[in-house]
Formats: structure tokens, sequence, C-alpha cells
């Protein structure tokens, strides 16, 4: 999808007018490339080989896939360059002390300072969820100007800073209570899961405030 400083839509594309279909897709297919294809292929090579195998191979696909959009001239999703970055430090902490501990400990402190940003900027002419849009939704600068518009980024960029604080919270309990299998397993379903449901409430909010947005934008 293009940027949001790319040139505006015509006014019969603009978001309101996208088919949920077109929205959903690349809504899973940014999730999923970001963060369920590389959890799956974690646990699979961590109880097929080890860990350290595991670990690299993780990172693997999440440089292969940033090659692959840079080959293919396609924009860097958000999401994906905020994954490239968190397990490039996680790897390369671990493979460098063999703490196996913290590596998993960090995507919990990630997460909390995810939430820090998410709530941090609120106090911002642009929230984070206004700068990521465009990853998921085509949006003209008049469309994310309605006050509307505004105010779900808003709403939203706080209801994802208290998703990610639950996460690093929860992650943390699974982390002390299960073995290291099992919490791979379980922390990526339950997480998943959680991701899932905070990106359908986004979704629906999103569209019910841009189809009345959309009415208010000279055409």
């Amino acid at each position: 999808m293009p940027p949001s400083d790319a040139p505006d839509l015509p006014s019969d594309a603009r978001p309101a007018a996208c088919a949920l279909g077109v929205v959903l897709r690349q809504v899973a297919v940014s999730i999923a490339v970001a963060c369920a294809v590389p959890a799956a292929l974690f646990y699979v090579t961590l109880v097929t080989f080890s860990i350290t195998t595991a670990v690299l191979a993780a990172l693997a696909w999440a440089y292969g896939a940033v090659a692959w959009r840079w080959a293919t001239d396609r924009p860097m999703s958000g999401l994906l360059a905020l994954t490239v970055t968190i397990l490039t430090v996680r790897t390369v902490f671990t493979l460098a002390t063999g703490n196996t501990f913290v590596y998993f400990l960090q995507p919990m402190v990630s997460d909390s300072l995810v939430a820090v940003l998410f709530l941090v900027s609120l106090a911002t002419a642009r929230p984070l969820v206004a700068r990521l849009a465009a990853d998921f939704y085509p949006m003209s600068p008049a469309l994310a100007d309605q006050p509307c518009v505004r105010r779900l980024f808003w709403r939203l960029t706080l209801m994802w800073g208290g998703v990610c604080l639950a996460k690093g919270a929860l992650g943390y309990w699974l982390l002390t209570s299960l073995s290291t299998a099992d919490f791979v397993l379980v922390k990526n379903g339950v997480m998943i899961a959680v991701t899932a449901l905070a990106v359908a409430v986004t979704i629906r909010a999103a569209l019910c405030v841009l189809q009345q947005a959309e009415r208010a934008v000279p055409v």
C-alpha cells in the first residue's frame, strides 16, 4: 500500500469505499509476516533442533521479508520494521551472552517500551496509530485531518498502549510459570489471539469512523 505522503487517491478510491476484504487481507498479511510466521518458525525449529537455531531462523525470516519488500519495490511495513529491530537486538544479545532467559524476557520489555511510545505519543500532534495507519489503509491528508479521524487515532493509540502493557505483564507471568517449550507454544498462541482481538476492534472502529468522515471530505 502506498505511504501516507503519496499522491491523493481519487475520490472513488478513498478508504471508506475500500472493500472490507481488502483491508482484512492487508492486516492479515502484515501480522502473518511480522508475527505469526516467525513465531511458528521459532517453535518448530526449537523443538526440532536447538534454541540457537531457532533464534537464527526467526531472524533470517525477518530479514528475508525485508529483502523481499526491497526487491519488489514495496514500502516497508512499520510492524515489520519494529519486528526486525527487536529480533536483531534479542539475537545479538543472546548469541553474545548465551543467556536464553533474557532472550525470552526481552519481548516483555519491548512490549512495555512500545506501550510507553504509544502513550507518550498521545501528547503529540500525530499519535503513533496515525503514523502507522498507512501500513494498513490508504488515506489522503484531507481524510486524516478530519476531527473524528483524529479522535479515532488518539483513542486507538491509548487502546494499543494498554494492550502492549497487558501483553508484557502476561508474557512475564507465563515465562516464570512454564517450561521453555510450553512457554513458546502458549505465549505465541495467547499473544497472537490478543493481538488479533485488538486488531478486530481497531478495524471495526476505523470502518465506522471513516465512513462518517468520508462524507465530510470534499470530492
